[in-house]
């Protein structure tokens, strides 16, 4: 299955992107994709194991199973005062 992955501010930079669309299989999860990207670059290894994210717009856990043409948007963490 196809799914469309997005990378804002910190994520974008590790990226070198702010979209990457990844081929997994058809049992796969948000952790799977994580894992999968973790391990396709140095950069990207420095992506949290558990990092915040949107499947098609709404924050979903790790354990989520992803659906062909999915979109997962990886939040990250932000500072305010």
């Amino acid at each position: 299955m196809t799914i469309r992955s997005l990378f804002f501010a910190s994520y974008r930079d590790l990226a070198g992107t702010g979209e990457l669309v990844l081929t997994l299989s058809a049992s796969s999860t948000v952790a799977d994709l994580v894992a999968q990207l973790r391990a396709s670059s140095r950069t990207l290894a420095l992506l949290p194991a558990a990092p915040a994210v949107a499947v098609n717009m709404t924050y979903a856990p790790l354990e989520t199973a992803l659906r062909d043409g999915d979109e997962v948007a990886f939040i990250p963490p932000v500072a305010g005062g």
